[in-house]
């Protein structure tokens, strides 16, 4: 389930059904939504939620070589900010041609709009894409737009299915920190970098 908002809803729908849902259901969702934005961003400010291994790295080297970054995710705008300024710098967010967040689209993955939604923003073709994702449904939306996936696991997404992605790692790694290949080629690489992103789009 993408979506804060959604998750929200689902979570009362499955799995909390006595809960007394007020009149006004929407408008509830969205104030409790709000609030967990809040907190969050009051964690990332604190430098609670560091980014995870080989991020930094990753987008360092891609900025050197000039190549063309963007991010679609279900999460809202101001998350998307407050992760990069507080991870990654007040500046941050200018590396990134196009930010797709929250409701920009109206289906969410694992419908691929957000994906095509930035594809057409760039004016490229998928087939000169990757796509980092870490959840099943980020990958049918990715692998949906035609583009080659890799994917880091993370707790909540370790047992999901994950057909299609060209690479499963359970993180991207660092020269002196390998990643462990879940499936998928790595073609003889220890970590995430250029030229393997180079080889699973050529593959």
């Amino acid at each position: 389930m993408t979506g804060g908002k959604e998750r929200i809803k689902y979570y009362l729908d499955q799995f909390n059904t006595t809960y007394n849902r007020p009149a006004a259901f929407d408008p509830f969702v969205a104030h409790l939504h709000a609030r967990k934005t809040v907190h969050y961003l009051a964690m990332l400010a604190q430098g609670a939620i560091p980014l995870r291994t080989g991020v930094r790295r990753l987008l360092q080297e891609a900025r050197t070589k000039q190549l063309r970054l963007a991010i679609a995710t279900t999460t809202t705008p101001s998350n998307v900010t407050g992760l990069l300024k507080n991870t990654l710098g007040e500046e941050s967010e200018s590396w990134f041609e196009i930010i797709a967040a929250g409701d920009i689209v109206p289906a969410k993955k694992p419908a691929p709009d957000i994906y095509t939604y930035v594809l057409e923003k760039l004016n490229i073709s998928p087939e000169r894409c990757v796509a980092l994702e870490d959840s099943a449904n980020g990958v049918k939306s990715a692998v949906g737009a035609g583009i080659t996936t890799l994917v880091t696991l993370n707790d909540y997404t370790a047992n999901e299915d994950l057909t299609g992605a060209a690479l499963v790692v359970d993180q991207l790694g660092e020269p002196n920190q390998p990643f462990t290949v879940i499936s998928g080629n790595s073609h003889q690489r220890h970590f995430v970098d250029l030229a393997l992103l180079e080889k699973l789009v050529a593959h």
